[in-house]
C-alpha cells in the first residue's frame, strides 16, 4: 500500500484539473466527503480535505486538456529526474519549478503517452493521509506497452515488479519502490489498456468501505460507470468510474490481507 513515508518513486500527491471547480468540488464532497479549501494567490487551486487532512487537490485545466487526475511521484532531485526522463524519451509539459517553500515539481508525459508529475519535497512531503477509506490507496498505469512502460519508470525510480495474473491470460505487474520488502512496498500496478483506442494513462484508486454504496453515491451525483463492480480473487472488489467531467478514477475494497 501507499504510505506517507513517501520513499523514492512512490506516489506522493494527486491533483485534478477541472473546467468547473465549484461543481467538481461538490461532486467529490458528495462521493467521499471531501471539503475543498482554496489556496490563496494560486488562481483557484486548492486542497481536498478529509477530516481536515489533505487527500488531493483541485485546480483549473490547462489549455486544451481534458479533465484527469495527475499522479505525482517522489524524487530527491527533480532536475536530475527530468533530465533522465527526457533522455528516456519523455516530454516535459511543465519544467521544474519551485512551489514557494513547499517543494519543487515538474509535469511530464512518458514515452507511451501517459501524463505524470514529480515532486521534490520541501516543507511538504505530500498527502497527509493515504490508504484509508476515501483516500488514495493504489496507482495504476494502463499502457499498450507494459515492458516499455516499466523500463521507463525503472530508469527513473529503480522500481521493482512482480508479474501477476488476476485472470487467465491477463498480464499484470505489481510495482514496488526500490528499497524494503517488495510486497510491503508495493503501491501500484501496470496493466494493458482495456481497448486499442484507450490512451496510456495513470489512474488513482480510492479505498472504499463499500464499493457498491460509493458507486451509488457517485452515479447519483453525475458519475458514469466505466467498469461495474466486480470481485477479483486475491485482490478485492473494485470498479472504475468517470466523474461528471470525464476524469477516470477507481474504487477498491481490498481483501483483509491488504
Amino acid at each position: 500500500m501507499i504510505t506517507t513515508d513517501f520513499p523514492l518513486g512512490s506516489p506522493c500527491w494527486i491533483d485534478l484539473g477541472s473546467p468547473d471547480i465549484p461543481a467538481t468540488a461538490a461532486f467529490y464532497d458528495a462521493v467521499f466527503g471531501w471539503a475543498f479549501q482554496e489556496v490563496p494567490e494560486t488562481g483557484g487551486y486548492g486542497f481536498f480535505l478529509l477530516n481536515g487532512k489533505r487527500v488531493g487537490a483541485l485546480g483549473h485545466l490547462d489549455a486544451g486538456a481534458g479533465s484527469a487526475w495527475t499522479t505525482y511521484f517522489a524524487t530527491a532531485d527533480a532536475d536530475a529526474t527530468v533530465k533522465a526522463a527526457e533522455q528516456a524519451g519523455a516530454k516535459v509539459r511543465v519544467p521544474v519549478m519551485d512551489v514557494m517553500q513547499e517543494g519543487r515539481f515538474a509535469a511530464l508525459t512518458d514515452p507511451q503517452g501517459a501524463e505524470f508529475a514529480i515532486w521534490q519535497a520541501g516543507n511538504s512531503k505530500g498527502l497527509d493521509v493515504v490508504s484509508e477509506d476515501d483516500t488514495l490507496v493504489w496507482a495504476e498505469l494502463h499502457t499498450a506497452d507494459q515492458d516499455g512502460g516499466f523500463a521507463f519508470y525503472q530508469r527513473l525510480f529503480s522500481w521493482r515488479q512482480e508479474h501477476f495474473e488476476p485472470s487467465p491470460g491477463m498480464s499484470y505487474r505489481v510495482i514496488s519502490t526500490s528499497q524494503g520488502d517488495q510486497e510491503q512496498t508495493s503501491f501500484g500496478g501496470i496493466a494493458p489498456t482495456m481497448s486499442p483506442e484507450q490512451p496510456s494513462a495513470w489512474t488513482p484508486y480510492f479505498a472504499a468501505a463499500d464499493v457498491d454504496a460509493t458507486i451509488a453515491k457517485a452515479t447519483a451525483a453525475g458519475a458514469s460507470v466505466l467498469m461495474p463492480a466486480s470481485d477479483v480473487e486475491n485482490v478485492g472488489r473494485l470498479a472504475w468510474l468517470a466523474d461528471p467531467n470525464g476524469a477516470p478514477f477507481a474504487l477498491i475494497k481490498g481483501e483483509p490481507r491488504q
